[in-house]
């Protein structure tokens, strides 16, 4: 799959989270990478300040970065379907994390 597909597939993600929520979302881009750091094994990752850790003092910072890992994703796929709800999943998972949800919890959600 493309790369251009497959960020394609990641605004689509998007457009299916309730815009009430993104209207929330503050400070945050959502990139597409290929790969996640040397010897990590994720398929995501929410690098910043949750909303629910951000005090008086939060100013001046650059946006936190919601990252989607193409080439994990794409590995552990099966069939084009499998690839667009696996990053509907994980857009979900990290957006989440913006929203101050751990993984114990998004777990018990059934957001894995």
């Amino acid at each position: 799959m493309t790369r251009e597909h497959f960020e394609e597939l990641v605004g689509d993600a998007l457009d299916e989270v309730p815009e009430e929520l993104l209207a929330l979302m503050s400070n945050v881009v959502i990139l597409v990478e290929d790969d996640p750091p040397p010897g990590e094994d994720l398929l995501g990752l929410y690098e910043g300040h949750a909303l629910t850790a951000r005090g008086w003092d939060y100013s001046g910072v650059l946006p936190d970065r919601i990252l989607i890992y193409r080439n994990p994703i794409l590995r552990i796929c099966d069939s084009d379907e499998d690839v667009i709800d696996e990053v509907a999943v994980t857009v979900v998972h990290e957006i989440a994390h913006h929203f101050g949800i751990d993984d114990e919890r998004l777990h018990e959600l059934g957001w894995g």
